[in-house]
């Protein structure tokens, strides 16, 4: 994008935004480099994409370009997703999210098509939980958002079971939860 073209674009976009790599085969971007958020204008915009091109492991991949888009609003961070298993068939899954996924390990799976009482007892699984209520002062994560998305991935008539055929494994991380609603980050599928 043309730094005046991005100037304009920007200026239409809330005040801050976050850049992305956009690269299929980079699964950890923010590892990578690849990931900068809080961007006030297109010079920042361009300062983080010309470091995240600078980035040893980013430099070595075949970049398919930045994704520039609105800061989702503050929350928790978690993660929904699934996958299809030979033996149960599709397995829907929550946790906390972010890097929290790999570093704590902390998740929930269930065989679907869950109800709103496994969603429920999801969630109270977690080793975390207690973050997710709004632990030592924290904004809590609205547990009914949470709720949902789970039974519109793992429910009956969800994603996972709507495309169960299709779908061997989702993964919608992060998903940030406020106190109101929750706001899916970044996904990915493989067919």
């Amino acid at each position: 994008m043309r730094g005046t073209d991005m100037s304009a674009v920007l200026n239409k976009k809330p005040k801050k935004v976050p850049v992305h790599l956009h690269k299929y085969d980079i699964l950890h971007k923010s590892d990578a480099g690849g990931v900068k958020v809080g961007l006030k204008s297109a010079a920042e915009v361009k300062d983080a994409i010309n470091t995240m091109a600078a980035s040893k492991q980013i430099k070595a991949a075949r970049i398919d370009g930045y994704l520039i888009e609105e800061m989702a609003p503050a929350g928790q961070e978690i993660v929904i997703g699934g996958l299809r298993d030979p033996y149960f068939g599709p397995l829907v899954m929550v946790g906390l999210g972010g890097i929290f996924v790999e570093v704590l390990r902390d998740v929930s799976f269930r065989i679907c098509p869950i109800t709103r009482i496994d969603a429920e007892e999801m969630i109270d699984d977690l080793k975390g939980a207690a973050i997710l209520a709004g632990a030592r002062g924290r904004q809590p994560a609205s547990r009914a958002a949470i709720v949902d998305a789970l039974l519109k991935v793992g429910g009956e008539g969800g994603l996972l079971m709507t495309h169960a055929e299709e779908i061997k494994e989702a993964d919608i991380n992060p998903m940030i939860v406020s106190e109101t609603a929750a706001v899916a980050v970044d996904a990915r599928f493989i067919l």
